[in-house]
């Protein structure tokens, strides 16, 4: 018996009903490798967070700034290595819709705290010499086509120019990161510019986040409760967590998403789940001659439950991997879509193992009740049967 063809050709004696199975499942198999996407792509920056680095920020929440001041007393804390300032520009590209990352930051500080911002020598120097210089993320540098030399415009929406016109940011530099936890689509630039520009129209800035680099050999816990205890008693006390917790808090501000998304690939799963097993009944029913017939020749009940088995792991496979396959075609294009919320975004290579294993074992799932069925079924009952 040529099971691959006997396969075949039961599949496809209803085309329209195998066409709709094998594209609902690739339409479920898509949606479970983004949903999971989204999840993983929320997490890496806390799988890959630098353990000695640590963000302090105002106890009383993210958006509430604090002194300038706190950088040398917690420089001066024991195991503190260096400080670095990130304050969150909020600005925009000639439309409010050109949302992406701006941070004014003190640039050898975070050059050296964050080896992952790679940038060539001479963009590096030129970024940390020009006093309205800027580096950029490579993919950002995709997005809009800018390249080194350009001048950026920027509409200070948090932070409005004093003379009520548009910012002006020199690209130095294309910066390039491999690690999720700094994305490729964030804008850095001088806070001496930031500070000089606010002051002269009588608007003292504050910083969002303290970056603070711990020694080696120096206890984090130690730094950590040092570093609160310092401001315990004012005049703004102070959360320092480690980076990776900076992160999880961050993430936790859009909500209990990564229960939302497994709610719905749960659902997805489930109704993909019942269609399988439809289907493979129908086919089963319209089988049962051919299979009293094949029996009555000498085939085994063993070898009929396995032609059902292959069957459904035939219409499963071939509808899993399109999905597979669509979802890798598609993730620049989405990545792009959604890089201003889900930076980093991309499947890794567990999400399609477990979408692998997820088209397995829905292929056996549905073929299961079918094929004991056709096992079980006498050659005499099968006979009387009309298709």
């Amino acid at each position: 018996m040529n099971t691959a063809k006997l396969v075949t050709r039961n599949l496809w004696r209803r085309p329209l009903r195998s066409t709709l199975t094998v594209l609902s499942i690739s339409v479920a198999v898509f949606l479970i490798c983004g949903l999971r996407t989204l999840l993983t792509t929320l997490t890496a920056g806390m799988e890959h967070a630098d353990s000695r680095r640590l963000a302090v920020m105002s106890a009383t929440g993210l958006f509430v700034e604090l002194p300038m001041s706190y950088q040398e007393r917690i420089d001066q804390v024991p195991g503190v290595q260096r400080t670095t300032k990130f304050q969150w520009f909020g600005g925009y590209y000639r439309s409010p819709a050109n949302f992406f990352g701006q941070f004014a930051v003190d640039p050898p500080a975070m050059l050296e705290m964050y080896p992952e911002c790679k940038l060539e020598p001479a963009e590096r120097e030129a970024f940390l010499q020009g006093r309205t210089s800027c580096i950029i993320g490579r993919d950002l540098s995709r997005d809009f086509g800018w390249k080194i030399g350009d001048t950026i415009p920027l509409i200070g929406a948090l932070h409005p120019h004093p003379r009520d016109e548009a910012w002006e940011f020199v690209v130095a530099g294309v910066y390039r990161s491999e690690v999720p936890n700094f994305d490729n689509r964030t804008m850095f630039f001088h806070w001496d510019y930031f500070q000089e520009t606010l002051e002269s129209g009588d608007l003292p800035p504050g910083v969002a986040v303290y970056a603070v680099r711990v020694e080696p050999g120096a206890d984090v816990a130690t730094v950590i409760g040092d570093v609160e205890a310092l401001f315990e008693n004012g005049p703004q006390r102070v959360d320092c967590d480690t980076e990776a917790e900076f992160q999880r808090q961050f993430v936790s501000m859009i909500g209990n998403l990564p229960l939302f998304v497994g709610w719905i690939g749960t659902g997805v799963l489930i109704a993909i789940v019942l269609a399988c097993i439809n289907t493979m009944l129908m086919a089963l029913r319209e089988q049962l001659y051919e299979i009293g017939i094949m029996k009555s020749l000498g085939f085994t009940d063993a070898s009929m439950f396995g032609l059902l088995i292959a069957q459904a792991l035939a219409l499963s496979g071939v509808g899993g991997g399109l999905g597979m396959l669509l979802a890798w075609a598609t993730q620049g294009p989405i990545g792009t879509g959604l890089s201003a919320f889900f930076p980093g975004y991309a499947i890794r290579p567990g999400t399609f193992a477990l979408a692998a294993v997820i088209t397995v074992a829905l292929g056996l799932f549905s073929g299961i009740m079918p094929a004991i069925h056709a096992a079980r079924l006498r050659c005499v009952e099968a006979l009387r049967s009309v298709e």
